[in-house]
């Protein structure tokens, strides 16, 4: 605030204004004021007859000035105000009070404070009966719970207050019980809110959002049905139901419902009507040169007729004329013009009669100007160089008579135009597009003058419209609502009356925020950053571009991100801290001292991507006399743009150009470099590529001669090979052998001395390693192998022994040597075939004869024979016999030819006799009880484990006193375990607890000891309670 409003008082009836200004000079846009009384009216809904709001700009000293003009103002307009002021980014609010003075008329109930009668003020007058009538006036019954259920929390304490409630808490409470008992509405998701205001001739949209998509809407209008109409829009978007109202008149002001099924919504709509102003107000009327004007007037009784005639008479003898009569000459009304001379003269009958001239009233006294003459019967009054104040009514008083004459003087001014820098050629005004533009013109001229306002030779006469104009008798006044840029130009006025003319030439420049920029251009992506171009829009709105604002985002989201705060002067910007390969798009405002422009057209959409590292380890593999073979791994940071690739050069010694080694790129991580010429010293580099480019080259750092090498030839033999490699006949088998030597060595592969047959065994060899293949292996496979490197006079040899196994043959000559009691007794001797390997065991099983269902009885035996016990008395046994080695059991087994019978004995069984065991036992404990210390209040039990046969009878004591017949303690026994239960102990049940168990052969006791723990206060209520 520049300056604050200030308390202020006022007499019942008369007007009051509170002047609020504010700051404009670092405001972009104009600032948002609102105007309360207490906590919270809005006043800017009480506009009408008793309030009004105003606002002006002074451009010179860029302050904003807010007015509220209260009109006849009452007793209840007394009380606290607030204005607050905010924009974008700062608040700011003041308080004030205004206090009315006079004496309150209770007689008058007032339903509104400013001139609506749904304003919601809170006059209290209202409350009251009326003095000296029995009758209240009839009240509209009124649901204030229905009207608290449906407002927000906030509106809580303004309905209270509004409707007499005094008691918040217990309304609260009670409203708390409503909404837990109301039921959710099952048709809407999201009704209606409670009240809408709209001003007069604009649009609004009433919204409600229903639980079924294909339900059905009607719309009602206070009970009504709404039909759809060029005013009434019904529209239906997913959930939502909508109902447009456009150009909404006094009319529209009603009671609007949903319904849904058998469920409704409500809500009020209130039409808000800007005040009434006098656009055009009357004009008198005039005659034209040469018109007959006729007079008619009584003398003594008589009726007499004049007629006066007006011909080709200057303009200075217009205006209103009367005639009076004194004798036979009249006095005339004159109307002059300014340095002009008035002359009033009269005829009398008798020269010698006198008389005074009168100027409203008073005589007049004739001096250097005035001059009075008295010549016979003439009688004369004039008046040199007339000026604004001669004029006036004039009479003369003839002596002796009872009449006098009079006429009037009325002061002809020529029309001008009074602008404060007229002085200017043209006098221009600056207005903000959207904004409205007010010119007031005073003028001046007797009479009236006519005023015509065009521009660029069009007449502008309109009254109404969005350009109009309003004419007053002493200004006029320009009009344009919501500037735009059409409306720059030259606007000229021309004021006329039958004195003359005047004109004034006003120039009207629309200012306005810039036109968008074109879509800015991205350039120099790198891994976390752009540059960003732009071009100066193509309007600037009249202001010169104070800068730039430039906004990213994410392709696929909606959410714009502002890089700058500050604004940018110049047409580039580097863009930083973006995420590598997320695509972005940009856009820039314009800014001017108006504001900020609409956002310019997106980019393209780009990526911030980066070269890749340079590969790393580096290195020559091989040489030879006419290639180099290279290898490395790839670079230690790849990035969002991927890897196209590697691009491999060379160069000679002491030589700057780089010739590619391999045509285009490869993606491997080796390469071999072919058709060098042998001797030559070459430089190798290898650099990789991707969308962003090319990386850094890594580079071996010592020139590497094309060249063999003669190496030693070596035979690196695996770890596996050095034993036996077993296999399975029919596997497969696959030898790989590394090794080195250059130049390439010579290989021989041997099986017990002798070479091998291609066709039944496959050999591969490389550089760098040698491989022996066999698809399926068979027994004659296995022997000793025996590989051989040669280089020149140079050898390696390694031997490799292969075994091939097989499962084994049945075991041989099976037979049953012996059969007593429920034994039988085999032996066997090894298979012919043991499968190229060692016999690990054999497996025996037998079957009943009658069923033939085999039983294993041993598995795994290493001996050629064995005894079979627990063979049933009456059966017959077959017995079989498997081999086993490292591939499994034999396929088939050995059979015994002739069954095994167990025969039958004639014995019969005698039971052994035996002594009854005496089990009884005298009662012992076998866990004993556990001193403890508990807590007062609490249950706590005492636990032990007994054991005695017969079960012995259990007694608990404390202190040597039995507690069986206390209510207080319970005991259980369970499996032996015996537990003592007591309920919530105090101090006083500490003491020593005996558990004693008794039975016909003994007895058995055992002790523990209990303390219980309480606070201060439990120990003195207990000391009491054991006083009393």
């Amino acid at each position: 605030f520049v300056t604050r409003p200030q308390d202020g008082e006022v007499t019942a009836g008369g007007n009051i204004t509170f002047t609020a200004k504010v700051a404009g000079e670092s405001l972009l846009k104009k600032p948002s004021v609102k105007w309360f009384k207490g906590k919270w009216m809005d006043l800017a809904s009480k506009v009408g007859k008793h309030l009004q709001l105003h606002d002006s700009y002074d451009r010179n000293n860029k302050v904003y000035t807010f007015e509220m003009e209260i009109i006849e103002a009452n007793m209840t307009f007394a009380g606290g105000y607030r204005c607050e002021v905010s924009t974008k980014d700062k608040f700011d609010s003041s308080n004030f009070n205004l206090t009315v003075n006079g004496k309150m008329n209770y007689c008058h109930l007032a339903s509104s404070c400013f001139g609506h009668d749904d304003a919601g003020e809170l006059n209290f007058s209202a409350l009251l009966k009326k003095r000296g009538d029995g009758k209240t006036e009839s009240q509209p019954e009124v649901d204030v719970w229905e009207i608290l259920r449906k407002a927000p929390p906030s509106e809580y304490e303004k309905i209270a207050f509004q409707y007499g409630i005094t008691d918040l808490r217990g309304m609260l409470k009670r409203l708390k019980r409503i909404k837990k008992e109301e039921k959710k509405s099952t048709a809407f998701l999201k009704k209606l809110d409670p009240a809408y205001q709209v001003d007069k001739g604009q649009k609004i949209k009433l919204v409600v959002e229903v639980a079924n998509p294909d339900a059905d809407v009607k719309w009602l209008k206070n009970g009504q049905e709404i039909q759809v109409s060029g005013r009434y829009i019904f529209e239906a978007v997913g959930n939502k139901r909508i109902l447009t109202i456009n150009h909404c008149s006094l009319a529209d002001d009603a009671a609007y419902e949903c319904v849904v099924g058998e469920e409704k919504s409500f809500t009020e709509l209130f039409v808000k009507e800007p005040p009434i102003l006098i656009t055009h107000p009357l004009e008198d009327q005039m005659v034209m040169v040469g018109e007959r004007v006729e007079f008619e007037w009584n003398r003594k009784g008589k009726k007499k007729n004049t007629t006066q005639q007006i011909r080709n008479r200057p303009y200075s003898s217009m205006g209103h004329s009367r005639t009076s009569v004194c004798g036979e000459e009249l006095i005339a009304d004159l109307t002059v013009k300014a340095r002009d001379q008035a002359v009033f003269k009269c005829e009398v009958s008798d020269e010698n009669v006198k008389g005074i001239w009168l100027k409203n009233g008073k005589e007049v006294v004739p001096d250097e100007r005035i001059k009075i003459s008295h010549i016979g019967r003439i009688h004369k009054l004039t008046i040199e160089d007339v000026t604004p104040g001669d004029e006036a009514d004039y009479s003369f008083i003839p002596q002796g008579f009872a009449y006098n004459l009079s006429a009037k003087l009325q002061f002809l001014e020529p029309p001008k135009i009074h602008l404060d820098c007229l002085g200017q050629s043209p006098d221009t005004i600056v207005v903000v597009a959207g904004n409205k533009l007010r010119l007031d013109v005073p003028i001046s001229g007797d009479p009236t003058p006519t005023v015509i306002w065009q521009k660029v030779n069009k007449l502008l006469f309109e009254s109404e419209g969005r350009v109009r104009v309003e004419k007053h008798e002493d200004h006029c006044v320009f009009i344009i609502e919501g500037a735009e840029k059409e409306d720059e130009g030259v606007y000229r006025v021309i004021v006329k009356n039958p004195v003359g003319e005047d004109k004034a030439d006003i120039t009207v420049k629309v200012i306005d925020v810039p036109d968008p920029p074109e879509a800015p251009k991205i350039s120099n992506i790198g891994e976390d950053y752009c540059t960003v171009q732009w071009q100066p829009p193509k309007y600037d709105g009249g202001q010169p571009v104070l800068g730039y604002i430039l906004e990213r985002k994410k392709k696929k989201s909606y959410r714009w991100m502002r890089l700058n705060f500050d604004l940018l002067k110049e047409l580039t910007y580097e863009a930083k801290r973006m995420i590598e390969g997320v695509v972005y798009e940009m856009r820039i405002y314009a800014v001017n001292s108006i504001g900020m422009s609409r956002p310019s057209p997106a980019s393209q959409p780009f990526m911030p991507i980066a070269p890749p590292s340079e590969p790393t380890h580096f290195t020559v593999e091989d040489v030879s006399d006419s290639t180099v073979a290279l290898k490395w791994r790839p670079p230690e940071r790849i990035g969002a743009g991927g890897l196209d690739g590697y691009i491999v050069e060379y160069c000679k010694e002491g030589s700057t150009e780089w010739i590619p080694a391999l045509p285009g790129l490869t993606e491997r991580t080796s390469a071999l470099i072919k058709d060098l010429v042998t001797g030559d010293k070459l430089n190798f580099r290898i650099k990789a590529i991707n969308l962003a480019g090319e990386s850094g080259a890594a580079i071996i750092k010592e020139p590497i001669t094309v060249q063999e090498i003669l190496q030693r030839p070596k035979i690196w033999l695996p770890r596996h090979l050095r034993q036996t490699l077993v296999k399975k006949v029919g596997e497969t088998i696959n030898i790989v052998i590394p090794f080195q030597g250059k130049p390439r060595p010579k290989i021989i592969w041997t099986k017990d001395g002798q070479s091998l047959d291609a066709k039944d065994v496959g050999i591969r060899n490389s550089n760098t390693d040698t491989i022996l293949f066999i698809r399926k292996a068979e027994l004659h496979h296995s022997g000793a192998y025996e590989v051989t490197l040669q280089i020149e006079n140079m050898t390696d040899k390694v031997a490799i022994t292969i075994q091939i196994i097989d499962k084994p043959g049945p075991p041989q000559n099976i037979k049953l040597t012996d059969v007593w009691g429920f034994n039988a007794a085999l032996e066997w001797t090894p298979p012919q075939d043991d499968g190229n390997a060692q016999i690990l065991g054999y497996t025996v099983q037998k079957a009943d004869k009658k069923t033939m269902e085999w039983y294993t009885v041993f598995d795994h035996y290493r001996r050629t024979n064995c005894v079979v016990s627990e063979l049933i008395m009456g059966n017959e046994y077959f017995f079989r016999v498997f081999s086993e080695n490292l591939c499994g059991l034999s396929e088939t087994a050995a059979t015994t030819k002739n069954p095994a019978y167990i025969q039958k004995t004639g014995t019969t069984y005698k039971p052994p006799c035996y002594k009854e065991h005496d089990f009884s036992e005298p009662p012992k404990f076998t866990h004993p009880l556990v001193n403890r210390s508990v807590i007062a209040g609490y249950n706590t039990t005492l636990s032990c484990a007994v054991r005695g046969i017969p079960k012995p009878k259990i007694y608990w004591y404390k202190n040597k006193v039995d507690l069986s017949g206390d209510a207080k303690y319970r005991m259980f026994s369970k499996q032996g375990v015996l537990t003592l239960e007591i309920r919530k102990p105090t101090p006083f049940d500490g003491g020593f607890y005996t558990c004693k168990a008794v039975n016909e052969c003994g007895e058995a006791e055992i002790e523990c000891r209990l303390d219980v723990r309480g606070n201060q206060m439990n120990v003195m209520y207990n000391t009491n309670t054991a006083v009393k």
